[in-house]
């Protein structure tokens, strides 16, 4: 029980900040027409974060960063990924309807992107998740893995049901396609920051 209220407790303080992520998943519950057909994004992202996870408790996660080439190419796809996500996203804003929304192949496309290409995330989960799980041992471990992963699938969920709340509270579509404007400018602004890692990376 400590081991799980341990790993709710750490996910809940990684996942709550705004990131990419939670933007895609709380944008695609705001655009589609019906909550279920968002759920290739939540899905998506969940299972990501699950298998971020169960790699870093399991040890396998570091071994993979330890390659000194992907953390550059990791950065550059990711910033490449953000902008272009940015742009979509702008582009429903500027609609005269409702918004341009994804169908469920490109929901899982860009929640991959989101979810993989964010050097921040992967480095919260194998430093922060992966490091906290060494206290514990056997079942210990696992009960932290599956609890840090079910506030994951918690949160996604909640996530795209309160845009989908919006989305539907908001019939005109002008809060979505303003909430779609500020979203593409942080998109823009996490992928700067990215290219700004990467020539710090390249340089160094």
């Amino acid at each position: 029980m400590e081991a799980a209220i341990h790993g709710i407790v750490l996910a809940i303080g990684l996942i709550l900040p705004l990131g990419a992520q939670n933007i895609f998943v709380f944008n695609q519950g705001a655009l589609q027409l019906r909550y279920t057909r968002a759920l290739p994004a939540v899905i998506t992202a969940a299972l990501c974060d699950t298998l971020l996870i169960l790699a870093a408790v399991g040890g396998a996660a570091l071994a993979v960063l330890s390659l000194k080439w992907l953390t550059p190419f990791i950065y550059g796809a990711g910033a490449c990924f953000l902008t272009v996500m940015g742009w979509k996203i702008l582009r429903g804003s500027q609609a005269g309807n409702r918004a341009v929304t994804l169908p469920a192949k490109e929901q899982i496309a860009y929640a991959l992107s989101v979810s993989l290409l964010n050097p921040h995330a992967l480095m919260d989960t194998v430093g922060v998740i992966g490091t906290s799980s060494l206290q514990y041992g056997g079942a210990e471990r696992w009960a932290f893995a599956a609890a840090a992963s079910g506030v994951s699938w918690l949160w996604f969920m909640t996530l795209a049901a309160t845009g989908s709340a919006l989305g539907k509270a908001d019939p005109s579509g002008r809060r979505v396609r303003a909430l779609n404007r500020v979203s593409a400018l942080l998109l823009w602004g996490m992928a700067g920051y990215m290219l700004r890692q990467l020539w710090n990376v390249l340089s160094a």
